[in-house]
């Protein structure tokens, strides 16, 4: 599955380096590993940017002793 998903500028090019392998989420979707997550830059004064790139979801951890209750913190892999 494909998830497409905003991203505000600082967090997309801390993905894009590599910097930051994590994603935090609503857990508001049926995220699984190996989805995709369609990462669209987006800044709230001018909306879509243009750019985006694919990471696959390795890992997921939901356990609320470690993560706040409805949120999900996912494993990345920058998608070929």
């Amino acid at each position: 599955m494909i998830h497409d998903l905003k991203i505000l500028p600082d967090y997309f090019h801390a993905v894009c380096t590599g910097d930051k392998p994590f994603e935090v989420r609503k857990n508001d979707r049926p995220y699984q590993c190996g989805d995709l997550l369609k990462l669209r830059e987006w800044t709230p004064d001018t909306g879509y940017t243009g750019n985006s790139t694919h990471v696959e979801v390795t890992y997921i951890l939901s356990d609320p002793a470690y993560v706040k209750d409805g949120f999900v913190i996912m494993g990345l892999n920058i998608a070929p």
